[in-house]
């Protein structure tokens, strides 16, 4: 597993390890490509020489210029790109669910923000143009909790609300518990 900074370069020793060849040597192998597409990329790392997807990825985004897979550096940096209404609920959001857990901790990871607790997601949110997408990181806790969530468009593993949603304070709460509960057992 890559480091949690996201530096594309924590991945190099393995590969260096899984692929038998120095970085340089897949780096120059990728320079010499005919085409500079990514598609191409993926698919001479990952058919001709067995890269897994992650390791062939750090190889073509590090080989573009992208040293790191990290978008911001933290909550605040994150919130600070998006508008006034999408910050104020998901300040609400996280809010709700700190009052009643407040040794839970505010991250950053995959770009998103998130409640973690140890190495544990609790929750996390994902804002887009016309909603706010919310995961508790449990197909069970969905389960348990779908009835519940009917009115939020609920997915396998997460449920959408509006951008300028009335934070229903209880529920976050209560899909915290459920998920804490089961991170617990």
């Amino acid at each position: 597993m890559a480091t949690r900074g996201g530096e594309r370069s924590a991945h190099f020793p393995r590969i260096e390890k899984k692929y038998g060849k120095p970085v340089a040597f897949w780096l120059k192998q990728l320079a010499s490509l005919p085409s500079d597409k990514y598609a191409d990329h993926m698919e001479f790392l990952r058919e001709r020489h067995g890269f897994s997807r992650e390791h062939a990825n750090a190889l073509i985004m590090f080989n573009r210029g992208s040293t790191s897979s990290k978008r911001h550096a933290d909550p605040k940096q994150y919130l600070s790109t998006l508008d006034a209404k999408k910050v104020k609920t998901v300040k609400a959001i996280f809010k709700a669910v700190q009052t009643k857990y407040p040794k839970l901790e505010l991250v950053m990871a995959w770009n998103q923000p998130m409640l973690t607790t140890g190495t544990a997601y609790v929750i996390g949110v994902s804002v887009s143009k016309n909603h706010i997408t919310l995961n508790p990181f449990s197909k069970a806790v969905m389960d348990e909790f779908r009835t519940k969530l009917a009115a939020y468009d609920p997915l396998k593993h997460t449920f959408k609300v509006p951008v300028d949603w009335k934070v229903d304070v209880g529920l976050l709460q209560r899909l915290a518990k459920a998920r804490l509960a089961e991170i617990t057992k």
